[in-house]
């Protein structure tokens, strides 16, 4: 646990009580401050009070006269589509709205770190899309060359959960722009930004609101280094905002679309081949396409990425490229859960958006596609430009006769359950197809979350004969 060093003796209210807000409770505790939980459902108060947290309405009137602060969970909303009313009534009495991010790097360094030869190190990885398997390909890659490392934020631990680090250790964090977004206290050593695409877009308030969120870690953060993808046009104004000259190495721009040009450093992926450059000179290169658990283009993206921050710490061209051939990727992400009678069964039910989802479609041929859910905003016709490698599809949930609609003349079987979908899609299979999951759709109709989903496709496909 991270000890949170800056309430000792303060009364520091707790809005939301899952795994964040839990952990934020405790560490404000070891750090001698007094948590006043909350949260909106009975189950939270239940859990809260079974670990010894005290529960208090929030919502009451004068609820915020004695407290220092509000830490509040990542997925309550506090400016956009409209503040939750207990955040509302902090910001109106003048308390500061602060979440665990935030409490993590104002209590991460301590006085113990004096006496270390070298000051352990944090990597923060935010984007659209791949930042779990960016910030677990970087973890990875730390571990298989002997560097104490460890992971948390929106992937694995909580980040207060996380354990005092060692001397020299590394923290790898995937972070959301719900996080980043209210973090009062952003300080990574390395910043990443993988890419970024249209989500969350109620939340943030549109577009510009959402790549805002995105930029605070680098704005406001300071990094020594910082990663940009440079493949869109955000990506591209943020490299131009932090870099001081082409020639400013603190920047490493990285793309999967193209060669970069005289930067000081890149790092970019062209015909599955990974190459870095500095000051205008290739320094190595590594072929990805046999790399198996980084199938397609961005899963390059996120190679170059991974690579260019753990090049950052020194680690050697020839030790990455021998970890991203043991990484076996990340469930539910371009996961290859079995061949069967010649036939790849690929689990990425993570692709839960139209841009997702057409990256799914890009890195696999002869694709028998599922997809469906629960369509957001926009539809689907995203995917039109990318539908070339589709055999059939085989659409399930609430939209699969709207998918169907937008996607024709596009071959195609309503199915509506998982099931079905996985049984017709064996039953038309040949060898040398892929049967792709990429839903292009969130999961809430029929599932829970996006894991559940892939998990019932992995049951379905390992029940399927050999």
């Amino acid at each position: 646990m991270i000890p949170v060093q800056v309430y000792n003796g303060q009364k520091v209210a707790v809005l939301g009580l899952g795994r964040s807000g839990l952990a934020s409770a405790a560490a404000l505790r070891a750090g001698g401050a007094e948590p006043i939980c909350w949260d909106d459902s009975p189950e939270g108060r239940a859990r809260a009070e079974a670990a010894g947290f005290t529960c208090t309405d929030l919502t009451k009137q004068g609820a915020f006269d004695d407290i220092a602060a509000l830490i509040t969970s990542p997925g309550i909303p506090h400016l956009y589509p409209a503040p939750n009313p207990v955040i509302a009534a902090a910001m109106a009495a003048g308390v500061p709205v602060d979440n665990d991010i935030g409490l993590f790097f104002a209590s991460w360094a301590t006085p113990e770190w004096q006496n270390f030869d070298i000051a352990p190190r944090t990597i923060c990885v935010t984007g659209s899309n791949g930042k779990s398997t960016t910030t677990a390909l970087i973890h990875h890659i730390l571990t298989h060359a002997g560097r104490s490392s460890q992971m948390a934020g929106n992937i694995g631990r909580g980040v207060l959960d996380l354990d005092p680090p060692e001397a020299g250790e590394v923290v790898v964090l995937e972070l959301s722009s719900y996080q980043t977004d209210l973090a009062r206290a952003l300080t990574p050593d390395i910043a990443v930004f993988t890419n970024l695409s249209p989500d969350h877009l109620d939340r943030h308030g549109g577009l510009g609101g959402y790549f805002a969120a995105k930029r605070r870690l680098f704005s406001e953060g300071g990094p020594d280094r910082a990663v940009i993808g440079v493949d869109e046009p955000e990506g591209t104004y943020l490299a131009n905002q932090l870099a001081v000259s082409r020639s400013d190495d603190r920047v490493i721009r990285v793309s999967a679309a193209r060669k970069l040009g005289d930067w000081g450093w890149s790092v970019f992926a062209r015909k599955g081949f990974l190459s870095e450059w500095r000051k205008g000179r290739q320094i190595a290169s590594i072929d990805l396409r046999e790399v198996t658990g980084l199938p397609g283009a961005h899963n390059h993206q996120n190679a170059c990425a991974a690579y260019a921050a753990v090049r950052a710490l020194g680690i050697a061209p020839r030790e990455i490229e021998a970890a991203f051939h043991s990484f076996g990727g990340l469930p539910h992400r371009s996961q290859t859960l079995a061949e069967k009678a010649g036939v790849r069964y690929v689990n990425d039910s993570k692709a839960t958006n139209v841009d997702s989802a057409s990256k799914a479609l890009q890195a696999f041929k002869n694709i028998l596609w599922i997809a469906g859910g629960l369509g957001k905003e926009g539809g689907v016709a995203g995917v039109k430009p990318h539908l070339g490698t589709v055999k059939k599809a085989y659409f399930i949930g609430h939209s699969a006769r709207d998918f169907a609609l937008e996607l024709a003349p596009l071959d195609h079987e309503i199915c509506e359950t998982m099931e079905a979908a996985v049984a017709a899609a064996a039953r038309d299979a040949q060898t040398g197809d892929t049967v792709l999951l990429a839903p292009a759709a969130a999961s809430f109709d029929q599932y829970p979350n996006f894991e559940k989903r892939g998990d019932h496709f992995a049951e379905l496909v390992a029940a399927l004969p050999d």
